[in-house]
């Protein structure tokens, strides 16, 4: 993707029109959910992609699913502009890039048995006949470890951690490249998330998958990324391999956010939270977004963004202390 970028914008309705006659001084209100982002993922790669809440990490997995259309920028597929496709290539992104949600239960139709939720896609898109379905269901349920006796079951008869295997074997359904993984473990028990990891792994190595991972936790990307990317406030702020991460971080977000990850050592621990609340995106800083909670901030820091630059072979960083070493 080559500076992609959304914005929502809500514009003054009806009655902020005519409160804005009797001097309200309302205005159209635009939120920054991604302020431009530049990402290249490699065949049969895991990129981690890491932030606060409302850093935009999950509207970035949206948009390269195709559920939101950038507002500008490009997205690529195998090369190729998402936006000039047609036809045959359309298809083939539309079907090839697939998502799977955080909330494992509200991202299943209630009302359908695990046979159709599974089973109607392929249908659909002609890549099985009707007749077929029972079995190719039944095998991509075999494949995420669940019981194709369970295919006649509705959502609700299943734990959490089988209704996310649900929701991996519908995105296996239509035969993808890619997949989209929105916090795909962040409601599971602990246990749970293991089993789903590993599972993400072997998956990956049978079918020369490539994952887009979203999470909130650091911890849990590193068992799974080949690279992570740190997003904050819409924007991308450290790119590096997942070992780079952990042992010479860069940006100072980076670095506050190993500071809160738990550790197995024992002994008493201070920690440290990130200070402040993260921005809001109705209006960002001027500047570098980290300024206002980053230790080190100067005073170049609020007036000039720092671009994304690699610092070291592999590793990228927008942060202005890199000029100074």
């Amino acid at each position: 993707m080559r500076e992609v970028e959304l914005r929502f914008v809500q514009p003054v309705d009806l009655a902020g029109r005519i409160a804005n006659l009797l001097g309200a001084g309302l205005k159209t209100q635009v939120v920054h959910a991604v302020a431009g982002v530049d990402l290249e993922v490699k065949p049969g790669e895991v990129i981690g992609i890491v932030g606060e809440s409302g850093c935009g990490k999950s509207t970035l997995g949206r948009i390269v699913s195709g559920i939101l259309p950038p507002t500008a920028g490009q997205v690529h597929y195998r090369g190729k502009p998402v936006h000039d496709m047609t036809g045959q290539e359309r298809r083939a992104y539309e079907l090839g890039v697939q998502m799977i949600f955080q909330d494992p239960y509200a991202s299943l139709n209630p009302r359908m048995r695990v046979r159709e939720i599974i089973g109607e896609a392929p249908a659909a898109h002609g890549l099985i006949r009707s007749r077929d379905k029972e079995a190719y269901v039944a095998g991509l349920m075999r494949q995420v470890g669940l019981d194709p006796s369970f295919s006649q079951r509705y959502p609700h008869q299943f734990s959490g951690g089988q209704r996310q295997r649900i929701g991996i074997a519908r995105a296996l359904a239509l035969k993808p490249s890619v997949i989209v993984c929105d916090e795909a473990v962040a409601a599971l028990d602990v246990s749970i998330q293991a089993q789903v990891l590993n599972l993400f792994e072997k998956l990956r190595d049978d079918l020369d998958l490539t994952y887009l991972f979203i999470s909130h936790n650091l911890s849990v990307v590193s068992h799974i990324s080949d690279r992570v990317a740190i997003m904050y406030l819409g924007r991308v702020v450290e790119l590096a391999p997942t070992d780079t991460v952990f042992t010479r971080a860069n940006h100072p977000y980076t670095e506050a956010l190993l500071k809160e990850l738990p550790t197995l050592t024992p002994g008493r621990r201070t920690y440290q939270p990130i200070k402040g609340e993260l921005p809001s995106p109705l209006d960002p800083p001027t500047g570098c977004a980290f300024h206002p909670r980053c230790p080190h901030a100067m005073p170049r820091c609020k007036a000039e963004r720092p671009l994304l630059r690699e610092i070291a072979p592999g590793q990228y960083s927008a942060c202005h202390l890199n000029d100074l070493a």
